[in-house]
């Protein structure tokens, strides 16, 4: 009969088309259309989230044989890879995911023992491959089939396990995480102490602090880690007794074995099933113990014990001596004791050559005629080359400190030690406070040590130039009483550094007193970092350096790069921005508000070029920031103008055509000016206010050049600053 047409052959030159696996179309579902339906689904965390429920299932659902073998057999090549990476790692933050992955085998050994459990009890009497054949393999090849020597070798390794693994590496963990949870706060206040002093980058210190709390948390993990361990071998024992207690009880009732044959049969399974958990168990422990007693140990574990046993070799060749000595005793085999001793000696040999070379190097560096630390020619270890001396290049030495503090050695408590970093702690929160009020971030302070100074000595340095110093008594509270009189406090009578009050130099004894008299006390620490703060607030268009104005236009959002671009170069150059900025810091405006000031600049540079002109006009953008900064309790704005008079002068004394414009008041007039702002403010200052001087938006600059000279604190505002929803509160004129 004729092939039905379906059957018969297609007619074609063609080649069959082919799939990306190779199959021809048409032939159903190829490899490639069925692993790209699939393998987007493959993510690594719903494999472990599936695993994880793999996990509760074996506890929960009775499964056939084959599974439980897979997964025994998984269990431990899962606690052979945890023990060769512990082996490996050079530190053991490098393995931080080591107590989940130790909750992870703990839970699957768990599951594979209730499975196995309920494969033992139910169809235990069917033979020794009941639960599968790796439990039936242990039973029959690793015990030879006799269940007292596997009783016995259960015992030995829960014994193991239990009491000496487990135990040590549990109290390791333990006390390690005590230790690290303790030295937290040291090593965090060393990290701002380097911070602070500038030996690290706020980058560095970032990563120290990360580094420092992965610590933290992983030993604290550990030591509840260490708990799984150890109930990991108390449910293996339990489990292994109920089973033969439950094997014996059904073979004997239900299965129809005697007691001999179902204590026979139910135990060497029971054993097996003990065996097959409890060595990966093991495994795991001695993991656990290694990683939690490597830390302090740099390096992989290999490495690091041999160059530690090396580095003693009078220890192994007295150690090869002993197995010599054994090897000849009668009745001891020669062979082993012989072989140990050959290689120890071996050993030490090797290791006496290493430590003699470095000896000699050491001599010859000390010998060397240049003094410097350098190998003369022909030296062992230089090949019969000199080394060049190390020097340090000469544009180092033109480098300097921005912002530096000099400590006489007295002073070295206050960063160092138990009060350790009280002192830099207060310079941080300095620097933090100074870029929340000012606008930019400072330099760090660089702290050092000056033997040269007296003890109680410190001094503040700009650019490595005195700007101020003063001596504090590191135990000791400074007392100032607020109305100027007399302390009456025992103590030591001194001049506050920061504004030359009288003060009062107090056992910390009295501070209670102090504050109950109603005395203004602060500290040693704080009395230097006030002392900084107003050097700094004093100095700051000097520490405004090109560098930091360029990086201030860099970190600004990029909403207002567009606003960057279209000022500089335009309309102002990065050097004319510095300018205005210092003109700005100079009188303590803040330059915070860094898009407003360019917005001012943008509008002034329509119709002038000149610098102060272009302050002046900014400081009229600020002029609610300038008020709300100035403005006193109940946020009222007190005023002290300058009389129609004192305008007019100031006007007839500015000589010179346009912007150039220069103040040539005579002499005397300007001693009048002085002295009649010193009698208006004294009295004043006797009334309990600090007014802001008020003058005409023309004459502004010039009478606070005048004004700064003599009452620096002083501020002077021109009537354009005044925000029109300011309070204020006019005192009277000049």
């Amino acid at each position: 009969m004729a092939d039905s047409p379906q059957n018969l052959p297609t007619q074609s030159s063609a080649p069959p088309a082919q799939t990306g696996g190779g199959a021809p179309a048409g032939a159903g579902l190829g490899f490639s259309q069925i692993s790209g339906a699939i393998l987007p689904y493959l993510r690594s965390d719903i494999i472990f989230a599936l695993a994880i429920i793999g996990i509760i299932l074996f506890m929960l659902v009775p499964i056939p044989t084959f599974m439980l073998d897979l997964g025994l057999a998984i269990s431990i090549m899962l606690s052979v890879m945890i023990l060769m990476t512990v082996l490996f790692i050079q530190k053991p933050l490098e393995f931080s995911t080591f107590p989940t992955i130790l909750l992870v085998a703990t839970s699957l050994r768990l599951g594979l023992n209730v499975a196995s459990t309920r494969l033992i009890l139910s169809e235990g009497h069917t033979g020794n491959q009941a639960a599968g054949a790796i439990i039936g393999a242990f039973g029959d090849f690793i015990i030879s089939g006799n269940y007292i020597v596997g009783v016995i070798v259960f015992a030995i390794l829960v014994i193991v396990n239990f009491v000496v693994i487990t135990k040590g590496s549990g109290r390791i963990a333990e006390v390690a995480a005590r230790f690290t949870l303790d030295a937290m706060p040291g090593k965090q206040m060393a990290i701002d102490a380097d911070l602070s002093a500038g030996l690290i980058t706020e980058d560095e210190a970032k990563t120290r602090r990360s580094e420092l709390e992965q610590e933290s948390t992983f030993y604290g993990a550990m030591d509840g880690a260490a708990k799984f361990v150890r109930g990991d071998a108390i449910a293996g024992l339990l489990i292994t007794f109920i089973n033969v207690i439950g094997g014996i009880i059904i073979g004997s009732a239900t299965q129809g074995l005697t007691l001999a044959e179902a204590a026979e049969t139910y135990t060497l399974l029971t054993i097996g099933d003990g065996l097959v958990s409890q060595i990966p168990a093991l495994v795991v422990s001695v993991a656990s113990g290694l990683l939690v007693s490597k830390a302090g140990v740099v390096g992989s574990a290999d490495r690091a014990l041999l160059d530690q046993f090396s580095a003693y070799p009078r220890a192994l060749a007295m150690s090869s001596g002993l197995m010599a000595a054994l090897a000849i005793m009668p009745g001891i085999p020669v062979m082993p004791f012989l072989t140990l001793a050959l290689i120890t000696g071996a050993i030490a040999y090797f290791s006496f050559q290493k430590q003699e070379e470095i000896e000699v190097q050491k001599q010859a560096l000390q010998a060397s005629p240049q003094g410097d630390g350098t190998m003369a020619p022909g030296m062992p270890g230089m090949g019969g080359a000199q080394a060049p001396p190390a020097e340090e290049p000469i544009s180092k030495a033109l480098a300097m400190d921005t912002i530096r503090l000099e400590l006489g050695y007295g002073l070295l408590p206050l960063v160092q030690g138990d009060e350790g970093n009280k002192l830099t702690d207060q310079i941080k929160g300095l620097r933090r406070q100074l870029a929340e009020d000012m606008g930019y971030v400072l330099p760090a302070v660089r702290i050092q040590d000056n033997l040269q100074l007296e003890a109680n000595t410190y001094i503040v340095s700009i650019k490595e130039i005195e700007a101020g110093r003063g001596d504090v008594r590191p135990h000791k509270l400074m007392c100032m009483d607020p109305s100027g009189a007399a302390i009456s406090l025992p103590g030591e009578s001194t001049t506050e550094p920061t504004f030359g009050l009288p003060a009062m130099w107090v056992d910390q004894q009295y501070s209670e007193e102090a504050h109950f008299k109603g005395y203004t006390v602060v500290d040693a620490p704080t009395v230097i970092t006030t002392h900084i703060t107003e050097m700094i607030k004093d100095n700051m268009p000097d520490l405004l350096n090109y560098a930091e104005t360029q990086k201030l236009l860099d970190e600004l959002p990029s909403e207002y790069q567009k606003l960057v671009a279209d000022v500089i170069p335009g309309m102002i150059n990065v050097g004319g921005l510095q300018r205005v900025l210092q003109n700005l810091l100079s009188e303590r405006v803040s330059v915070r508000d860094l898009p407003a000031i360019l917005e001012g600049i943008a509008e002034a540079a329509a119709f002038t070029k000149n610098v102060s002109s272009i302050t002046e006009h900014v400081r009229t953008r600020l002029a609610r920031q300038i008020c709300d900064a100035n403005a006193g309790p109940n946020n009222i704005l007190t005023l002290v103008t300058l009389s129609p008079d004192w305008e007019h002068n100031f006007q007839s004394a500015l000589m010179g055509d346009g912007e150039e414009k220069q103040l040539a008041m005579p002499p005397t007039q300007l001693q009048d000016f002085i002295n009649a702002v010193r009698e208006r403010y004294d009295e004043l200052s006797a009334m309990g206010e600090i007014p802001v001087m008020l003058t005409s938006p023309a004459i502004r600059p010039y009478v606070r050049s005048v004004v700064e000279r003599f009452r620096p604190q002083t501020v002077v505002m021109s009537q354009n600053e005044i925000h029109p929803k300011a309070r204020i509160k006019t005192l009277g004129q000049v």
